[in-house]
């Protein structure tokens, strides 16, 4: 698919803005500290594609321009400080706005499954560029010629997690409608200590989730996992599919009294366990499961409404390929279960402790999209299942009404998966997988044979 692109534009906030370094917390800092792309489709009405006045450029730009007075961090730079930790500095240097086109029709997408077309739909971050030059976010708006638009967004995990990312964009989208802010963001990342020394000794809980996971069984390193060609699927669960595997779950001596498995335990748990088949690992083969868990509402006391920053954990569920093959679905459940269940106030607040212990925090960062081979790797013979399920992240109308499709941009990294709702709230879901080519035709017939198989057992 040809793109043609007919202006860049630096968008500033509309008002001067606080000026200063602002502190990031350790969670700011770990884990993935490049950009996430999301990508929306719309049909407007016609009255939004008159060429006279650009409607649709004319209104993103003026709006986001506005939006970033409340949100003006986003409009900062990041610079490194000595040993890999990171600093916002908020300059109002603005965000990048790209303005395409192209001759392809929303038609052309089909169920506008990810694929490599969409790479050049989303704005390209040069990771060459030192970092205090890079744009904390990049938009771009493409039009097509059946007179669709796609609208992408792509921004810097180490400023935002989803559920900030998604308030920055809604509140963006109620501007364009000219309507008042919702939630105003609290900025004050303090509030997690950010900035302040270690005042403690180092913490006595337990965090392996800061360590590297598993490895295939045989290999000393994963360079040459991280090499092997990737593929995407989009693999829909009906209601009745995934009730289904919630009664099977329920099944046997794995669960819980106070409450059945949620649907992200259960299906993640069937996403493991199905992986661990596909990929064809020996009983004994170690495997980790990243869990990421929002801890905005596990703090004591609970972080302020619209906190703006990263105050998401992720926490692992490890056991062996064998033992999550051989029993029930309900194991597997139960341990991404007990990894969650650990993610109390005190446990936060002993990360952070740990954290601030480290005199390095290069090694918990997620570089990949930089090209290393450092950090760590959530692809075989682990995964990484992140839970999209309680996110607003449909119905964003910028004016020109909802969006047709909205979905995750390009995510080809071995063993990333999503777990995203059904948009009309009808009970289904859908698992957005990325695995290695070799790997993908497998899972995809064990993932839906093994829901009738197992319930026939």
């Amino acid at each position: 698919m040809m793109v043609r692109f007919k202006g860049g534009y630096t968008v500033k906030p509309a008002e001067p803005t606080w000026t200063g370094n602002l502190s990031l917390s350790e969670w700011d800092q770990i884990g993935t500290v490049t950009h996430v792309p999301t990508i929306y489709f719309y049909k407007p009405p016609k009255s939004w594609l008159t060429p006279v006045d650009n409607t649709i450029i004319t209104t993103l730009k003026d709006s986001l321009s506005r939006t970033l007075v409340p949100f003006y961090p986003l409009a900062g730079r990041l610079r490194w400080l000595d040993g890999g930790r990171l600093e916002l500095d908020c300059n109002a240097m603005g965000v990048q706005l790209v303005e395409a086109e192209s001759q392809a029709k929303l038609d052309d997408f089909g169920d506008f499954s990810p694929s490599p077309e969409y790479e050049c739909l989303i704005p390209h971050v040069d990771y060459s560029a030192p970092i205090q030059e890079l744009p904390l976010l990049l938009v771009q708006v493409t039009k097509f010629r059946c007179g669709g638009i796609s609208l992408s967004f792509t921004i810097s995990h180490a400023v935002v997690d989803g559920p900030s990312a998604l308030h920055f964009i809604s509140e963006w989208a109620r501007t364009a409608r000219g309507e008042p802010i919702g939630v105003v963001p609290f900025l004050d990342r303090r509030i997690l200590r950010a900035g302040e020394p270690l005042l403690v000794p180092p913490p006595l809980c337990d965090h392996e989730e800061f360590g590297h996971p598993p490895m295939l069984l045989g290999q000393s390193s994963n360079v040459e996992e991280r090499k092997k060609k990737t593929i995407v699927a989009m693999l829909k669960l009906t209601k009745t599919q995934v009730e289904k595997l919630r009664n099977i779950a329920k099944e046997g001596q794995f669960v819980d009294s106070d409450r059945p498995f949620s649907r992200y335990e259960t299906v993640a748990g069937h996403v493991w366990r199905t992986a661990c088949k596909a990929r064809g690992h020996k009983h004994e083969q170690p495997t980790a499961l990243g869990v990421c868990v929002d801890t905005r509402s596990r703090m004591q006391p609970p972080l302020p409404n619209g906190y703006f920053g990263n105050a998401t954990l992720d926490v692992i569920a490890v056991s062996s390929s064998g033992e999550l093959m051989l029993k029930p679905l309900g194991y597997a459940a139960s341990k991404i279960r007990e990894a969650v269940k650990k993610v109390t106030n005190e446990f936060v607040r002993s990360g952070i402790d740990y954290l601030k212990n480290q005199p390095d925090l290069t090694k918990f960062q997620d570089l990949h999209a930089l090209g290393s081979t450092q950090g760590p790797f959530y692809g075989n013979p682990n995964l990484g299942v992140v839970s999209w399920l309680t996110l607003p992240i449909y119905g964003l109308d910028f004016g020109w009404g909802r969006e047709i499709y909205m979905g995750p941009g390009t995510h080809d990294f071995d063993g990333d998966s999503l777990l995203l709702p059904s948009p009309n709230g009808d009970g289904s879901l859908v698992v957005a997988l990325c695995l290695q080519m070799v790997h993908m035709e497998a899972f995809k017939k064990y993932f839906y044979e093994d829901i009738y198989v197992i319930n026939a057992k």
